[in-house]
């Protein structure tokens, strides 16, 4: 922990600062952090530690000095290249300072071999820059003609490559030629003569395919294929290019450009040609084909000549008349029994229609219905009649209600409406004051008067 107090200003000496050491430490710490930040450091291991918390100490020094390094364990769990004293490494690392001590260190993100360590980074690199422009793609990769008419090889002329791959080409297809156009594999400007070479195959558009191959070798050894500069020539090539690059496990930033990849040289060779034996038994199998094809075709025609021979024996003048007569004796029988069905049908038409004229003579429908209409008068005038006396029923009875209702008949056994002058039936004395004037209607006239008493409180019987 650092002191409650990290600098100190002395009232004997204005102006001057003191810093504890853990202060120092802390204010070193952020200033290499941020001046540093993520770098790569190459060097040899020395004096590593495994301590049981699972982290990893050693010293990364070289021919003019060392620092510790510390690799957590949550880093080194990933790690794929085993670490030992001696070894040659190139780490990814953050600059820091460790405050306890004051010491100077790198805290280790990842580790690898220096050497193909580096070459591995600049491959990988390489890779994501180009598969990111898309020349990995396989829409833009063609296949190579089945059967070049010539084919180009860019190798080094002394090789076992070469040798390999004319081997393979006369064991599969002796018949194609072959041009070698000589460069260097490895080395110092070996990409820069690949790069010419593959030019100059398109130039001369000699060829219908490229192979280009080398042997076997180290990471150092096939780094001509991994240069930018041949990548980008293979995908420029207008021939197709099959790349052939040492091994099985070898793979080359120039076999994921080119249009096809092949494990080795002699394998290059035998994708660039047809194989011998094969097109041998495809041939036999073909002529095969073909002759059953004929005999199917000659069969087919001797039939077809049967049949024309047959009709031409039925288009004979003879065998035509004859068959002619026989179909005019035919059509003779035909017609005289279509004329024997013609006149049955039309005799029974006739005596239908005749039927149905008797059926519409006017004077039995006009006896029919003289007759409808007397049933019908009958039954008018009896529907009338007991319409009638229904209808004298109802009033009757409607009429006899009607007078039992009626005010009037009231008026006549004596009785007599009282109504205020102006309007207002009068029913209650309570409500009349004497001295109001009142209208009597009787059963025949009016009688006008004025109040001159009221009893309320009286009903009638009183």
């Amino acid at each position: 922990m650092s002191a409650p107090h990290e600098t100190l200003s002395l009232p004997f000496e204005e102006g001057r600062q003191i810093f504890t050491v853990s202060a120092l430490n802390r204010e070193a710490r952020l200033l290499i952090e941020r001046r540093f930040g993520l770098i790569w450091v190459e060097g040899e291991i020395s004096n590593l530690s495994r301590p049981s918390s699972g982290h990893l100490y050693w010293t990364l020094k070289d021919a003019g000095g060392q620092i510790r390094c510390a690799m957590f364990r949550t880093r080194n769990r990933a790690l794929d290249t085993p670490l030992d004293n001696g070894l040659k490494v190139v780490v990814r690392a953050r600059v820091t300072l460790y405050e306890a001590r004051g010491e100077f260190q790198l805290v280790v993100e990842d580790v690898e071999p220096a050497g193909e360590g580096l070459l591995r980074r600049r491959f990988e690199e390489l890779k994501r820059k180009l598969a990111a422009e898309g020349l990995f793609d396989t829409a833009r990769k063609r296949r190579p003609p089945r059967v070049p008419q010539r084919i180009g090889v860019v190798t080094s002329p002394t090789g076992a490559a070469i040798r390999d791959v004319l081997i393979a080409l006369r064991r599969r297809f002796p018949a194609i030629p072959v041009l070698i156009y000589p460069t260097s594999v490895q080395g110092n400007g070996a990409a820069e003569e690949i790069r010419r070479m593959l030019e100059l195959a398109n130039r001369r558009a000699e060829c219908d395919v490229l192979i280009l191959t080398r042997g076997g070798g180290s990471l150092e050894d096939l780094w001509a294929f991994n240069e930018e500069i041949v990548a980008r020539a293979v995908a420029a090539s207008r021939i197709p290019v099959i790349v052939g690059v040492g091994h099985e496990v070898d793979f080359t930033i120039a076999d994921f450009v080119a249009d096809l990849r092949a494990p080795t040289p002699s394998q290059a060779a035998e994708l660039a040609v047809p194989d011998r034996a094969e097109w041998c038994v495809r041939l036999e199998r073909a002529t095969e084909h073909v002759c059953r094809a004929v005999r199917r075709r000659l069969a087919l025609e001797a039939r077809h000549l049967a049949t024309l021979s047959h009709r031409l024996h039925r288009c004979s003048p003879a065998v035509q008349v004859r068959e002619a007569s026989q179909r005019l004796d035919e059509l003779e029988i035909r017609m005289r029994r279509a004329l024997v069905r013609s006149l049955e049908a039309r005799r029974a038409h006739v005596a239908r229609l005749r039927a149905a004229l008797a059926a519409k003579d006017p004077r039995h429908r006009l006896a029919a219905l003289e007759l409808r209409r007397h049933r019908a008068s009958d039954r008018l005038e009896r529907a009338i009649g007991k319409r009638l006396a229904h209808a004298a029923q109802r009033l009757a009875l409607a009429t006899r209600a009607l007078e039992s209702l009626s005010p009037l008949a009231t008026l006549e056994r004596g009785y007599a409406i009282v109504a205020r002058r102006g309007g207002g039936i009068l029913t209650d004395a309570a409500g009349v004051a004497v001295g109001t004037e009142i209208e009597v209607r009787l059963a025949r006239g009016r009688l006008g008067a004025v109040v001159d008493r009221t009893d309320p409180g009286e009903d009638a019987d009183g």
